[in-house]
């Protein structure tokens, strides 16, 4: 199984710590799963349009292109102004709607206020559930006193539990639906 982490800010370290945390988790877990961060600060990732992906350029049709194929997603924004990032909410116009059938994706957010602990329950998950994605239950948010002032590195212990419950709970999602295929598949066969 492949695992793509996508850090959805151009701003900052501590979103693609965050995911990164989920990735280290998630292999943790299992060794076999293959890991990819996709840092959006290091693609330029263009506007959508609203035109076929084959008129844009070369990193956004890569970045497009890594997060289909992936078996699974975890997607990390900060919350700015109450909301998801533009640069996060621009690289999901760019998917149809059913991109992410029999996908787990999670989600994993960071900010400077509490109050904001509910966005990607309000905003991203919305998303994720309109492009088919099977949203986990367990969705983390990192408050930015939780990330070390030099190394940016996530120091609450409570924050790393819930990071590897989210972890858990993804693969196990997404193992139970690759089984349910893959059944399915045999049942086909045997017709």
């Amino acid at each position: 199984m492949k695992l793509v982490g996508v850090s959805g800010t151009l701003a900052g370290n501590k979103t693609s710590q965050a995911v990164h945390e989920v990735l280290t988790a998630a292999t943790a877990i299992d060794s076999n799963i293959q890991t990819e961060l996709i840092d959006l600060r290091e693609y330029e990732v263009e506007f959508c349009r609203g035109e076929p992906l084959t008129y844009y350029n070369e990193d956004t049709w890569n970045v497009v292109k890594k997060i289909v194929d992936a078996d699974f997603i975890v997607f990390g924004t900060p919350i700015y102004q109450a909301s998801i990032s533009g640069v996060l909410k621009n690289l999901l116009d760019f998917f149809p709607e059913y991109a992410f059938k029999n996908k787990v994706t999670g989600i994993i957010a960071t900010g400077g206020s509490e109050k904001h602990f509910l966005v990607p329950e309000n905003h991203l998950k919305p998303i994720l559930s309109y492009l088919r994605g099977l949203v986990p239950s367990t969705h983390v948010f990192v408050h930015n006193d939780k990330f070390d002032v030099e190394t940016d590195e996530i120091i609450d212990q409570k924050i790393a539990s819930r990071i590897q419950n989210l972890a858990e709970e993804m693969v196990f999602l997404q193992r139970s639906i690759n089984n349910r295929k893959n059944t399915n598949k045999k049942g086909d066969n045997e017709v």
